[in-house]
């Protein structure tokens, strides 16, 4: 197994196979270990913008490499050097045909081969100290092919040993080229060493691609790279050399991560369903209560090492960061893949993907219906353990469903996903724990079942751009106006000054909610702890109404109050059976540990993200550029909100960058 990635640390060349580049419709060239070369040629991959090189010769060998592939002869056309180092840094290369003779030239015996072909690359030395391809023109105006080497075969002795170090050069072109996509970044982990990046597998699976897939990643990381700066990716091939596995994240996506990576949800959606493309998203949910994307990967296959070498890739992409909670769907492959990369986080399975697959198991079942409603009270309508078993015992004993496989299995594995059980565990809105709510896959309406990877890409980007501007209207109208309030309620007031619109209108409706618990009574006092009934009168069935009791756990000294609905854990603001013993115990404010800074309006504009690094070492650069790109692109959001802003956001950066250059002139 071999990866690729791009960051900043490389792999090295010789650990990276060139395979890699040349995937397009199952073919493969194979490499003659005698002669250094590739005996099949047509697999060779363009030129194209945004490939960088270590140096100048490096990049000059692959093109010359590429245009005895293609059939053509390459020289220097320009070259650019600083005027007191005489170091280049700029060339341009192009088809020998490329022009015309000089008009004193024309008389002379020679033939003319020049035909104007306007064939080349521009390339320049960027701030990485490496060669970037800036410029390609691809097309010829000529015939290419093995004609114009006619005089290579009648080469002198003297000659023989140029045609020889050709041959040696295009052998150390080749590893160059493997080099290719690392050269574009390196490993985003300074604390992971090559061998552990290039070994996360070893199993045989590949991704199944269509013709001209290969190509079309490629071609969409190098346009990502240049339109993108914090892009990232890795790729992940098999023995033979074959893409097996693929993850990116955008820059977006990676600043998200320090904001919202706390819950995610791993949407296998597409992969699980057999989709034309094996798609699994890395999902948080924002300051909005909006879905928001982490990453993305394309899987070989629902096997534990592509989902552990996807959760390494995301760590790696995120400098170590480990979430909360990692939401999943209910998979042994996963589960395991989970519980070996991030060890200390709370594993639940998706309870919305758990009742979707009711019809599917239990719909063959003669008492479906009365088996359904009685799963469904078990699910939704306990809050304590002992009820929970109690209920599912009756629907196993009433419905004689003791020995069905798939009921059998899921009371097993009850402790990752029933809701009576997870009470202490975080979700920040994503556990799905009411009847109704589902988890939506991120790219719903974008991708169905047929959807070609090169579409796909393309509705990639609209999705985004859809998900990011509706964050953006919600910045702006959680800040620009305020929400109408409906009560007298204390705690009302206080929370539609600190919370975004969307997660206030939740909120809200708790507080309103608060009219239909009409007792509130103490149970039990254990010192400065108290337990309170709240009763509540409830829908259900449509109009038919019932009284339901929620103990209250009261603790005026430490400012805590739990109930038993955990909707503090499960939705992350305190419910109407919380706020009613507040306000029974004369609290008018909601103590601030309740308060998610999560939920606040000026959450992103305050919140410095660290991704998971909390020191900076002077060689940690990588650090340093997450760091100050987050941190810059907080001003840039809060930029475009106004003409006003935007020039406030810009003078910022400006005084910035002349503070920048000030330190560059007194180190001088």
């Amino acid at each position: 197994m071999e990866e690729v990635s791009v960051n900043n640390d490389q792999v090295p060349p010789s650990q990276v196979d060139i395979n890699l580049l040349r995937e397009r419709d199952g073919e493969r060239a194979e490499l003659n270990s005698q002669k250094g070369v590739f005996e099949e040629r047509k697999e060779f991959v363009c030129p194209a913008i945004g490939m960088e090189f270590e140096s100048y010769e490096d990049a000059y060998n692959y093109y010359n490499c590429y245009a005895k592939e293609v059939g053509f002869r390459v020289r220097v056309k320009n070259s650019w050097f600083k005027r007191n180092s005489r170091e280049k840094y700029g060339a341009v290369l192009c088809c020998s045909s490329q022009g015309f003779k000089r008009i004193k030239d024309v008389n002379r015996l020679r033939k003319e081969t020049r035909t104007g072909c306007p064939a080349m690359v521009r390339m320049r030395l960027v701030d990485s100290k490496r060669w970037r391809i800036l410029e390609v023109m691809l097309e010829h105006n000529h015939l290419l092919g093995a004609k114009i080497y006619k005089s290579l075969k009648k080469v002198g002795a003297g000659n023989k040993r140029k045609v020889q170090s050709s041959t040696d050069a295009e052998g150390r072109t080749i590893k160059l080229y493997r080099a290719l996509v690392i050269d574009a970044g390196g490993n985003g982990n300074p604390n992971i060493t090559s061998n552990e990046v290039i070994n996360f597998s070893d199993h045989p699976y590949q991704l199944n691609l269509k013709k001209g897939d290969a190509q079309t990643i490629y071609n969409y990381f190098c346009r990502m790279q240049l339109t993108n700066p914090n892009f990232f990716y890795l790729i992940d091939l098999n023995d033979e050399g074959r893409l097996r596995n693929v993850f990116w994240a955008d820059a977006r996506s990676r600043s998200a991560c320090g904001y919202f990576g706390d819950v995610i949800f791993l949407d296998n959606t597409y992969l699980s369903n057999k989709y034309e493309i094996p798609l699994v998203a890395f999902v948080g949910i924002n300051h909005h209560g909006q879905y928001v994307l982490l990453g993305c990967a394309l899987l070989s296959g629902e096997v534990k090492e592509s989902y552990t070498w996807s959760f390494k890739a995301w760590v790696n992409c995120i400098l170590g960061f480990s979430p909360q909670t990692i939401i999943i769907d209910r998979c042994n492959a996963l589960h395991s893949a989970v519980s070996e990369i991030f060890p200390r986080s709370h594993h639940r399975f998706s309870l919305s993907h758990i009742m979707k697959k009711v019809p599917e198991k239990l719909g063959g079942l003669r008492n479906y219906d009365g088996i359904r409603k009685a799963l469904i009270k078990a699910v939704y309508e306990t809050s304590k353990v002992i009820e929970f078993e109690a209920a599912w015992g009756f629907m196993v004993q009433h419905f004689g469903v003791g020995d069905h496989e798939w009921l059998r299995s899921l009371y097993e594995d009850r402790a990752r996903w029933a809701p009576v059980y997870l009470k202490d565990t975080f979700f920040a809105g994503l556990a799905a724990s009411r009847p109704g709510e589902t988890l939506s896959p991120f790219f719903d309406k974008y991708v169905h079942k047929q959807t070609p990877l090169k579409e796909f890409l393309d509705k990639y980007e609209l999705a985004l751009q859809k998900r990011h501007k509706e964050e953006a209207l919600g910045d702006i109208e959680s800040r620009n106006t305020n929400p109408t309030l409906k009560t007298r309620c204390s705690f009302e007031l206080q929370l539609s000054k600190v919370y975004t619109k969307e997660i206030f209108r939740k909120f809200q409706f708790e507080v309103e909610e608060m009219y239909s618990c009409f007792s509130t009574t103490q149970l039990h006092i254990d010192g400065p702890v108290i337990i309170f009934l709240v009763k509540e009168r409830v829908c259900v069935d449509g109009n038919r109404r019932e009284i339901r009791d929620y103990e209250v756990l009261f603790n005026r000294a430490a400012s805590e109050v739990r109930c038993i609905c955990s909707c503090f854990n499960f939705m992350g603001y305190l419910c109407r059976h919380a706020l009613c013993v507040l306000n029974f115990n004369g609290v008018e404010e909601i103590p601030s540990k309740y308060i998610l800074s999560r939920w606040k309006k000026d959450y992103k504009r305050f919140h410095v993200a660290d991704g998971g690094f909390h020191s900076v070492d002077a060689t940690e650069r990588v650090q340093w550029f997450s760091q100050l790109y987050r941190s810059a692109l907080q001003v840039v959001e809060e930029g475009v909100i106004s003409v006003d802003h935007y020039k406030v956001a810009l003078e910022a950066f400006q005084n910035s960058l002349n503070r920048v250059h000030a330190v560059e002139r007194k180190s001088e």
